[in-house]
């Protein structure tokens, strides 16, 4: 075994041992040890030119002693990070805040989940925190009494806490106010807060935004809450033993999904709670009659609230009983089919303007999908049929500033509240939020825990676990 000396540049490595049982790959491995130079970049000078990995020691005639020179440039030694690692817990709130990927979680303080699944579910609507961010301690109205005011100050300053924290907040604030306006809130039992409807929550902290975030200097805001929550509806009130018909508008702030034996899916459940009965006096009979509503949408907001119609007050045990049977919900609802033809006539065009946006984000050709009168989206006038592949300034086109924000119809599931449990006024209840970045967390009160998308669709009902109460849905635009 040879021992030979190299020199690289300036340097001289004497001593070297060459095992010429092995290829000189093995050697130039043992010079990248000595000066950094890879194997592929050194060019060491032997007889007869170059040594090649694979050559043969033997016909080399390599000697004892002998001086090798090499060439070739070293790695870049690797440089210490300036910064050392910064551990989450080190880091501002804020920061953890946007690190985590989600908000903070409510304490309980003492039967409020209620409370803080709600809270939850409206902290999602980016839109709400905006128009309360602009809610100022002076901003209340004349109409507007003492404890809606502050309460929509309450709910504003705890919307912000939530985006600044990364640990649970004790909304104790929130809470004080939310008892002194709606009494019912603040029941005992046993010395301790009763367990509250969170639908009953929602309805009433809904209805005090919607009178507070108004303004008589501002149409803008004072449309704020009908804007992004309220449906317009168009009822059409027929009696068939006198004949008598008549139509009326109505605003509410979320759709009813009625549940019974034969309702399976959302679809099915809102079109019946969309049909009633009631009984009211009759001008052509001088009596009361039986006066059949169908009532259909007659304007869209930009968040549409479900709620599954899951209570109902039961007599022999005086107090609310559950419906627990299952009724499967949908991630993309679509509530066409629920639409005036007014509104109906005005979604067409939007609704194909969408399609063929996620056609082309497909890769799909907008003439393999124009059998649009399937699904009552005809064809729009604008397109070309010279060509098969969509022309991005057409779809640029169709998507201008006239038609920007425009809704389609067709919504996202954004949030879900579910309750666990027997009956409203015991059993624990739960937000299910999706996050900007796409992903869900579940806020059981303190604990925010992330979940899976494919999971939030099997909360919908069929035993004791959590199943769906109230579902948000954000408009798809275009």
């Amino acid at each position: 075994m040879p021992t030979v000396s190299v020199k690289w540049q300036k340097e001289v490595f004497p001593s070297v041992e060459i095992d010429t049982s092995q290829p000189p790959l093995v050697f130039k491995c043992q010079l990248y040890a000595l000066t950094g130079v890879p194997p592929e970049r050194q060019k060491i000078m032997v007889k007869g030119g170059l040594l090649k990995d694979d050559a043969d020691w033997a016909t080399l005639g390599v000697k004892e002693g002998q001086k090798l020179m090499m060439m070739g440039t070293a790695d870049e030694i690797v440089k210490a990070p300036e910064k050392g690692p910064v551990f989450m817990e080190d880091l501002p709130e804020e920061e953890q805040v946007v690190a985590v990927g989600h908000s903070a979680g409510l304490y309980n303080l003492g039967n409020t989940c209620y409370m803080n699944s709600t809270l939850q579910c409206l902290h999602s609507v980016p839109e709400l925190k905006s128009a309360l961010l602009s809610y100022t301690n002076s901003g209340r109205n004349n109409e507007l009494d003492q404890y809606s005011h502050l309460l929509t100050v309450a709910t504003r300053d705890l919307f912000g806490e939530l985006d600044r924290n990364v640990r649970p907040v004790a909304p104790l604030q929130f809470l004080s106010i939310l008892r002194k306006k709606y009494p019912q809130f603040a029941q005992q039992h046993n010395g301790g807060y009763m367990q509250q409807d969170a639908e009953e929550c929602w309805t009433q902290l809904m209805y005090t935004l919607s009178q507070s975030l108004r303004s008589s200097d501002s149409s803008e805001a004072s449309a704020t809450v009908k804007a992004l929550f309220g449906v317009g509806l168009v009822n059409r009130v027929y009696c068939a033993e006198s004949s008598e018909e008549s139509f009326e508008n109505e605003s509410v702030y979320a759709l009813k999904c009625h549940i019974s034996q034969d309702i399976n899916h959302l679809h099915e459940g809102l079109r019946r709670g969309l049909k009633s009965e009631l009984e009211k006096m009759s001008t052509s009979l001088g009596r009361s009659a039986v006066f059949s509503k169908e009532s259909c949408i007659s304007e869209l907001p930009r968040y549409l609230t479900v709620q599954f119609v899951r209570f109902f007050w039961k007599r022999e045990s005086n107090q609310k009983a559950k419906i627990l049977r299952k009724v499967d919900y949908p991630l993309e609802l679509d509530v066409y089919e629920f639409c005036s033809d007014e509104l109906r006539q005005k979604l067409q065009t939007p609704r194909q303007t969408l399609r063929e946006l996620e056609n082309v984000k497909l890769g799909l050709k907008v003439e393999d999908k124009k059998k649009e009168h399937e699904v009552n989206m005809p064809t729009s006038e604008g397109s070309s049929n010279d060509s098969s592949e969509p022309s991005s300034m057409a779809l640029d086109k169709a998507v201008s500033s006239e038609d920007k924000g425009q809704l389609t119809g067709i919504y996202d599931l954004v949030a879900v509240l579910t309750h666990k449990g027997r009956s409203a006024d015991s059993g624990h209840y739960v937000a299910w939020v999706k996050q900007e970045n796409g992903k869900w967390i579940q806020y059981d009160d303190d604990n925010p825990i992330p979940q899976r998308e494919e999971d939030i669709t099997k909360l919908s009902g069929g035993g004791d676990w959590h199943m769906a109460y109230i579902c948000v849905y954000k408009a798809r635009v275009v």
